[in-house]
């Protein structure tokens, strides 16, 4: 008997949206809103963060930054600016601690004149040119440091560095466009007025973002000792180290803090003058930011499911008014208060279910096809949290014009015109 009731009920809502259609429409109308933001958010946000996950699985987990300031951080400050820089000297000092297995001294070109600051120096071959191309000094260990897979030829090795070979390892992207993917091992590209060549070929890079082109796959990567030949007047050293076991993180981090306090003659009431970080630190500041796109998600979506629960609220009190005689009609019968109430309640919670439903798959529908565009992931469980909160919002604004149609006077509700 109950479940015909609660479906009479239901009928009987279906049957005012249809008689009301316009108006049911604009009523739902915040209610799929509100759907559709959340799901559409936050299968955007759970794409990217699966995205930053497998970035920094990829880069390891047993692996440490080591650079003059914090560069997963707040804008440095001009202290930061001016610390000394570290040196080779440092990463080859670090190379020598009990846990650690091996040690990778970076030298970037970087071009302060160009947007970004990225390197703004074209490699030219073959009769074409690959434009803000980034140039990277590295040593041998890099390869296995940075978990650089090669897609074509070798990387440089210890003979190359210790003669300064004029030789290059190029990005996908940069051999794509110069040779073809796998067309340049051997071939000839001049940089800087020097001709150097081709002896590997970087797969592409993971990227947090997915789409598009990614900047690391559009670059050079030359002997260190080569790299000087290029520019010689950049010595700005990036330390990248990776140890044997990610149990050993924090001793690891005190030994390299240590030593290089020592190295760089910090005072024992100083604060460090430079920066060891992991990977965990590219975690907390996307955290950060997704912290605050989660704040905006139930920020807009509460607007709207507001809106949408105050024209539930409005057509349910006019639909009480329109049925008043119905109401009167059915409580001189033997109607129950609560059988009106209940009547009334679930009207509106199925008029919200309506739009949570017509929410849920223009959400989805949105939320797949950013798939193309943005790493978007829909996620079962905001799908579900929608359509809750849509139904909640139906109950919360439903309550009071069906507790005003239970409480009709039945002699009062039947003389209504």
């Amino acid at each position: 008997m109950a479940l015909d009731g609660t479906r009479e009920t239901v009928k009987m809502a279906l049957d005012t949206l249809r008689t009301n259609k316009l108006r049911s429409a604009l009523t739902i109308l915040g209610i799929v809103i509100g759907v559709m933001t959340v799901i559409v958010i936050s299968s955007v946000v759970t794409g990217l963060n699966d995205s930053v996950s497998d970035l920094v699985e990829s880069l390891g987990s047993n692996v440490l930054f080591v650079f003059r300031f914090p560069v997963f951080a707040n804008r440095p400050t001009t202290e930061m600016l001016t610390r000394k820089q570290l040196t080779y000297d440092d990463a080859m000092a670090i190379a020598t601690l009990p846990h650690v297995v091996a040690v990778a001294p970076i030298l970037q070109y970087v071009d302060h004149s160009a947007p970004g600051g990225v390197g703004s120096t074209a490699i030219r071959a073959n009769g074409r040119s690959m434009q803000s191309t980034q140039l990277e000094g590295d040593t041998p260990d890099a390869e296995a440091v940075n978990n650089m897979t090669l897609l074509d030829g070798r990387f440089f090795n210890s003979n190359d560095q210790e003669r300064a070979n004029d030789v290059v390892v190029l990005g996908v992207d940069t051999a794509d466009e110069l040779f073809g993917v796998h067309d340049a091992v051997g071939k000839e590209v001049v940089v800087g007025g020097i001709t150097f060549t081709v002896v590997g070929v970087v797969e592409k890079r993971r990227t947090a973002f997915g789409g598009g082109k990614n900047a690391e796959d559009n670059k050079a990567y030359f002997p260190i000792t080569t790299f000087h030949k290029l520019h010689p007047e950049v010595l700005d050293y990036w330390i990248t180290l990776k140890y044997d076991d990610q149990k050993y993180i924090g001793l690891v981090q005190d030994e390299v803090t240590e030593l290089l306090r020592r190295r760089r003659r910090v005072k024992n009431e100083a604060a460090d003058n430079f920066a060891v970080f992991g990977t965990d630190s590219l975690t907390r500041l996307w955290s950060q930011i997704t912290g605050g796109l989660f704040m905006l998600l139930f920020a807009l979506s509460s607007v709207a499911l507001m809106v949408g629960g105050v024209g539930v609220m409005n057509i349910m009190l006019v639909s009480v008014t329109e049925r008043t005689r119905e109401i009167g009609i059915r409580k001189a019968i033997g109607a129950t208060k609560r059988t009106i109430l209940t009547q009334f309640t679930l009207e509106a919670i199925t008029l919200c279910a309506v739009g949570g439903v017509i929410g849920v798959l223009v959400g989805s529908a949105i939320g797949f096809g950013l798939h193309w565009v943005l790493p978007s992931v829909v996620s079962v469980f905001w799908v579900a949290l929608a359509f809750a909160s849509a139904c909640g919002i139906g109950l919360i604004f439903g309550i009071y014009p069906a507790w005003k149609a239970a409480s009709l006077n039945p002699i009062e509700a039947l003389r209504y015109e």
